[in-house]
């Protein structure tokens, strides 16, 4: 697929999604919504691909909701306006729920909308002068689309904080609320990370890792505590026998590297 407001670069196993609206700060508008879930559903099932990044081109990773955007959803009405809304909160449960390991690399500034893309993925890791804000109070609306991720992420009372107020916080504090699971110094430090990162998700089982992250939606999402008894062991029974499962397990036994580690 040709993408307007995304670039995608394939290295080495890895898909890196640009967001590439610089001009606009990054700014998601409904073209870019589009084609964020169309391209977290092609690189999640793309066999050449083991992991995703998401960054932004240009100075801010994304500044939200692009103005002119903003300004045409103002006059829709309620039906269009749930349209518009059911498709955001579909790309942030694509990133969510997508098969590969992703990583959300931030610079710059998160506002808005844009902390439900971070705060979807897998990993967030930003550099400390990053600046995070759930500012939608200050203009009459509310953070709804991003909250089931920001909730998970920081917790309940963190969230209240950041989204009664708006206020603004940098990226060591971001890391202490947990809305980041790092922060850096600079983009050095952040490169080095992701690599060390990438490194041990490219060491693992790419089909163990799948099978991991729809383990953890399920047990944390959609099963009690005692459908997760059942549910867990005949996870693992199938695991345990499955091709690539017997191959690391052998591996292990047998002191040498699993097949799928060139």
């Amino acid at each position: 697929m040709i993408y307007t407001t995304l670039e995608i670069e394939r290295s080495y196993q890895v898909s890196t999604i640009w967001l590439n609206r610089p001009d606009v700060r990054n700014a998601f508008n409904e073209v870019m919504i589009a084609e964020l879930i169309s391209a977290f559903k092609e690189e999640g099932e793309r066999a050449d691909t083991r992991a995703i990044v998401l960054r932004g081109r240009g100075k801010v990773f994304c500044a939200g909701a692009d103005l002119n955007w903003m300004r045409d959803v103002a006059q829709y009405g309620y039906e269009q306006n749930y349209m518009e809304s059911l498709q955001l909160a579909s790309c942030f449960q694509t990133i969510y729920t997508c098969p590969k390991p992703t990583l959300a690399i931030v610079h710059g500034a998160a506002m808005g909308g844009a902390n439900g893309l971070l705060a979807a993925c897998d990993f967030a890791f930003c550099e400390a002068d990053t600046i995070f804000s759930l500012s939608e109070v200050k203009i009459g609306i509310i953070p709804a689309c991003i909250s089931p991720y920001i909730i998970k992420r920081i917790g309940e009372y963190p969230s209240r904080e950041l989204m009664l107020t708006g206020q603004r916080i940098h990226g060591r504090e971001a890391e202490h609320l947990k809305l980041v699971n790092r922060c850096f110094s600079d983009i050095h430090e952040t490169e080095a990370h992701l690599q060390a990162t990438l490194q041990l998700l490219l060491t693992s089982g790419p089909k163990a890792i799948s099978h991991c992250k729809s383990l953890i939606d399920t047990v944390a999402n959609k099963i009690s505590m005692t459908e997760a008894l059942d549910y867990t062991a005949k996870m693992i029974a199938e695991i345990r026998a499955s091709a690539e499962g017997q191959e690391g397990m052998a591996a292990f036994l047998e002191k040498r590297k699993p097949n799928w580690i060139e």
